[in-house]
């Protein structure tokens, strides 16, 4: 006869909770799997090439003359490595990814499908313009219906991920304040406290300085700090709405009012834009100028460091400036304005060589024709729906940092009531790793202490949130029962154990050496 363990499976009667270390790394199901320079296979090749008719010798001094340094693998071999690796990592398509400011979502698989078909996969950017109608009238498209749901004239298509959107939006802005004459006096961004990172970093790298500008104690922009902070010398501002905290900046349309009245520019960081899609168009707020990230509100892939895509819609006051290239359609077909010429006279470069991200364009398009105007409406209102689920069956444990009235698109909780546990948010986080849970986005953002931000997004079903609530609820229980060793030693369960994170910051090991005295590519 066997029991009911805590999440409804049955155990075996008297089971020994202490597990004995296993003999061999491997845990399971889950293997023990070393990196590839370390495989075996140093000897082989694990295909058959034909031999070479010519010698290289047209190559002079690049002639290869030391081994590789990659083993030969087998077909089965490579799989079973990049099957055994992706089993040590968390992944959408296993559980739900909570990550606060990420919006995590599941990427539809009729996207992927669309961005491999061979129009769209197999084109080169310096094939001739009547060889890529269709793929050009993609990007026109896809550019009429990010001006149509952000109720902006105008857009680039060519920034490759948030950060770069950012610094479009500024080098538009610092081109429009050097046509007026006025780039020299102007040289003040503001920046509220809880913004993204890469607010204030693509305000000084672009050369203006950065003033913070206050918070309030609910959450929101400190508009008497803002109206005291702007003046003739301030080029723009930089406002995340929904800002970082989760919340919608209430008071935006009087941000926008006093920015404009000083003669600035309105940045908006649109990060957040999957919480009002198809509810509200930035253009209305009177936003000159912000980012949208195409891997979030619309589906693209994240992550592995790109491809990305952060396209940057313009108000008519700094469409003229936008950076080349840009589609236009007449009666002979599409075709793409490249220089700063003509109708692009005004144009301050360009942020790339070509036209930006095919593949990502081509997902975003798809994810937007399968939801449709009422589809992309009903993506705002289920994760804003999700979220508050979450803020609303946490908030009796856990403590919310802005406790009245609903949020947006995500819960954010402070390390209240975690005080006299001997447990921080850190040691909160690596215990939901042996629970099968990625940890949320912690310690941020930083205006709120020990911060546990959590993003469930629309794609999460009311079951597999009750059960990532199930699990936050357990844990909290756990650690305000006094279960300080749960905690502090965690993960237990995960293929590596707690890493000293301070030290992995510092002195972070980015190349693999053989062990002295072996020479391993050598074999």
């Amino acid at each position: 006869m066997s029991t009911m363990n805590t999440v409804g499976r049955p155990t075996a009667p008297n089971a020994v909770q202490s597990k004995p270390a296993t003999l061999t790394g491997a845990r399971g199901l889950l293997q023990d799997e070393h990196l590839i320079f370390e495989s075996d296979g140093w000897g082989k090749t694990g295909v058959d090439l034909p031999e070479p008719t010519t010698d290289g010798s047209d190559l002079g001094d690049l002639v290869r003359k030391d081994p590789i340094g990659l083993p030969g693998l087998s077909e089965p071999e490579t799989m079973r490595h990049y099957v055994r690796l992706s089993q040590k990592n968390h992944a959408i398509d296993l559980a739900i990814y909570p990550l606060g400011s990420c919006t995590m979502k599941h990427n539809p698989r009729l996207n992927e499908k669309m961005a491999r078909l061979p129009g769209f996969s197999d084109i080169h950017p310096l094939q001739p313009i009547s060889t890529v109608q269709g793929a050009l009238e993609l990007m026109d498209t896809l550019s009429h219906w990010l001006k149509t749901l952000t109720g902006m004239p105008a857009v680039a298509l060519s920034p490759k991920a948030g950060a770069h959107g950012e610094l479009c939006g500024l080098m538009a802005i610092r081109a429009a304040h050097e046509a007026s004459g006025e780039h020299v006096k102007r040289r003040k961004v503001l920046v509220p406290t809880s913004a993204h990172g890469t607010n204030p970093a693509t305000a000084a790298f672009v050369g203006y300085t950065v003033v913070e500008v206050a918070q309030t104690d609910d959450g929101r922009v400190d508009v008497a700090d803002l109206a005291s902070k702007l003046g003739d010398d301030v080029a723009a501002i930089m406002v995340t709405n929904p800002n970082t905290c989760g919340l919608f900046e209430r008071d935006i349309l009087e941000i926008s009012r006093l920015t404009h009245e000083a003669g600035a520019y309105f940045y908006c960081d649109g990060a957040n834009f999957n919480a009002i899609v198809g509810r509200v168009r930035p253009g209305d707020l009177g936003v000159d100028a912000m980012h949208i990230n195409l891997h979030k509100t619309f589906s693209t892939p994240h992550g592995g460091g790109g491809p990305g895509a952060g396209p940057v819609v313009l108000s008519a006051a700094l469409a003229p400036f936008a950076p080349a290239p840009w589609v236009v359609h007449d009666d002979n077909g599409y075709s793409l304005i490249e220089r700063e010429e003509g109708d692009a006279a005004q144009a301050f470069g360009r942020l790339c060589a070509f036209q930006g991200q095919m593949g990502m364009y081509t997902r975003a398009l798809s994810y937007m024709m399968s939801h449709g105007s009422d589809g992309l409406r009903q993506v705002a209102e289920d994760a804003v729906l999700n979220a508050n689920y979450i803020k609303a069956r946490l908030s009796d444990l856990m403590s919310p940092a802005f406790p009245d009235g609903p949020c947006m698109h995500e819960a954010l909780f402070d390390d209240e009531w975690l005080k006299g546990t001997d447990i921080t948010t850190l040691d909160f986080a690596k215990a939901m790793i042996d629970e099968g849970f990625h940890p949320m986005t912690m310690y941020f953002p930083l205006v709120v202490h020990g911060a546990m931000l959590i993003e469930p997004t629309e794609t999460e079903s009311k079951q597999e949130l009750d059960r990532f609530i199930h699990a936050m609820r357990a844990l909290a229980g756990a650690a305000k029962a006094g279960d300080v060793d749960r905690f502090k030693g965690a993960p237990f369960h995960a293929p590596l154990k707690r890493l000293d994170e301070t030290r992995a910051a510092r002195s972070p090991v980015l190349r693999w050496t053989a062990p002295q005295g072996t020479n391993i590519a050598a074999e």
